[in-house]
């Protein structure tokens, strides 16, 4: 059932399905084909007989680093091209709240933008100690709204959320941990044994009692996620066809800094 996706690869660790972003070369950064992917990944998994249990991670050395930085110079020079986008990330993170089985982001390394948001949407997000976990929209011009600004602040209160997400840095895994943006920072060799040993536990768990169990805890989510990211949604919208997510894009192609003058 997961023959037509490129730029995800599909393994089965008895009922553990794992789903592996895997386009290491550009640290997993989702590109046009690879965001539509993940828009259906979490829909498929959910109706997938051989599984209990999905795991989300990356390839290589990363988790994932967000946006395609080509994807988003395509999108300046077709504005239609975000139509979809926006959609797709609509799909993205209503198909992680409403997949019924257990979710936990193996984040194996850098986990930025987009990735980031993977990460926190998940049920359960274990870190290795050398990952870092970030939200930059701002630094590229644009706002945190493809669900960052939904997840951030119900995980680590609203003014932490803020602050984190104005200045978009990159937060080490064990302070991520301590601050409960995510639930354990382990040691990189670790990992596997940490996000594998929760996941054959929860395949010995109840699995009514446990999909139940999510889709009442996820209801208050969904509900706020309704409002909040439909205003993240338009609001980013908007920010994409500005001058200074223009400048952003350029700048990283040029390698300077970018300049932003409020337009």
């Amino acid at each position: 059932m997961y023959e037509h996706y490129q730029h995800l690869d599909f393994g089965y660790r008895g009922r553990i399905l794992t789903i592996t972003m895997n386009r290491p070369e550009v640290r997993n950064a989702a590109n046009v084909r690879m965001h539509r992917e993940l828009s259906t990944v979490f829909r498929d998994a959910a109706r997938d007989p051989a599984c209990d249990v999905v795991v989300l991670t990356g390839a290589g050395t990363a988790f994932s680093s967000g946006g395609d930085i080509v994807a988003m110079q395509e999108k300046i020079d077709d504005r239609s091209k975000w139509v979809d986008t926006v959609e797709e990330a609509r799909e993205i993170f209503t198909g992680m709240l409403e997949l019924p089985k257990p979710l936990i982001a193996r984040i194996n390394g850098a986990a930025t933008g987009l990735g980031a948001t993977l990460a926190v949407y998940a049920d359960i997000a274990v870190a290795a100690q050398s990952a870092v976990i970030g939200d930059p929209h701002v630094k590229v011009g644009l706002v945190a709204g493809d669900g960052g600004a939904l997840m951030w602040p119900l995980l680590v209160g609203f003014q932490k959320a803020k602050e984190l997400l104005f200045l978009g840095d990159g937060i080490p895994a064990e302070e991520a941990a301590r601050i409960g943006l995510i639930g354990h920072c382990v040691p990189d060799d670790a990992l596997d044994d940490k996000v594998y040993g929760i996941a054959e536990r929860l395949c010995k768990v109840a699995p009514l009692a446990l999909r139940w169990t999510k889709r009442t805890i996820n209801h208050t989510i969904r509900q706020l996620a309704h409002g909040t990211m439909e205003n993240g949604l338009l609001m980013e919208t908007l920010s994409q066809m500005t001058r200074d997510h223009a400048e952003a894009v350029h700048a990283f192609g040029e390698k300077r800094p970018a300049v932003f003058k409020g337009r």
